[in-house]
């Protein structure tokens, strides 16, 4: 039997490279992202395109329908679908901090309860969401973001174990450094107001927007390596890939506190912030 595929957030990076590995497996791939100009490429390459806004109600009952009209059923979601807020914590204003949630956090959970019922009646199927290790060890500058990440790593450890019983499986995908947009789209999503007390160190908050790209690995490689876990019966939890996906986690876990954050402070500039 086919299997079918939703992934999010397809206009580029981790979501096409997700989208294309999953259509060389022989799966039908609904594409989507908020501008359907962004997906004629991938529609092009033989998967369906499906405007989607993920933090619009209307917009995901519309691509729900468009999957329930097309195949009736969905064997994989894949919540890619998000963007990085970067800058001190103490910059970050309420409605920054409200969108960066909306996005990472409140969509994917919102999504994936509209697309259950296509699941549920098979009592199969499979919840990928697509984290990140900033979600397992918080980094200067990038606060809002690796909130947002942590707080989907919770909600997706609570999906795993509430949708077993019913043959659902609920996956954290947790990237290290892969190639993709998250630096540029960072940038445009970075709290640096001209009174920061933080602007003598400007430069190190924007360069943590670009770090995540420093020795990256091509999203290509990195679809493949996921995808191929994601095929496993039972699929892994957890899966980690590119560059830093375990080292920042080590780093947590065995590091003494006061010599992490010490690293920490020297990496990012924090040992030259004058009173």
């Amino acid at each position: 039997m086919t299997r079918i595929v939703l992934v999010t957030g397809c206009s580029s990076g981790i979501g096409a490279a997700l989208a294309h590995e999953f259509l060389r497996r022989g799966w039908v791939v609904y594409a989507t992202a908020r501008r359907a100009e962004s997906l004629q490429a991938l529609a092009a390459a033989g998967m369906r395109p499906v405007s989607l806004d993920v933090n619009d109600a209307v917009s995901i009952e519309s691509a729900v329908e468009a999957v329930r009209a097309g195949h009736g059923r969905l064997d994989m979601l894949v919540n890619n679908a998000g963007y990085g807020l970067f800058g001190a914590a103490a910059d970050l204003d309420a409605e920054s901090l409200r969108r960066q949630f909306d996005t990472n956090v409140i969509a994917p959970i919102q999504v994936a309860r509209a697309f259950l019922p296509l699941m549920l009646p098979r009592r199969r199927g499979c919840i990928v969401n697509v984290g990140s290790v900033s979600g397992i060890l918080t980094t200067p500058f990038a606060g809002g973001y690796c909130a947002s990440k942590a707080a989907l790593h919770a909600l997706t450890d609570a999906l795993r174990l509430e949708l077993a019983p019913l043959g659902i499986h609920a996956v954290c995908v947790q990237p290290g450094a892969v190639t993709s947009r998250i630096g540029e789209t960072g940038t445009e999503h970075l709290a640096m107001p001209a009174d920061s007390i933080y602007a003598q160190i400007a430069r190190n908050v924007k360069a943590r927007a670009m770090a995540s790209q420093k020795g990256a690995m091509d999203s290509a490689d990195f679809a493949r390596d996921v995808v191929g876990e994601l095929l496993r019966d039972p699929p892994p939890a957890v899966i980690r890939r590119a560059p830093h996906s375990f080292r920042m986690p080590f780093l947590k876990r065995w590091l003494p506190g006061r010599m992490l954050d010490g690293k920490l402070r020297r990496t990012f500039g924090l040992d030259r912030l004058k009173p």
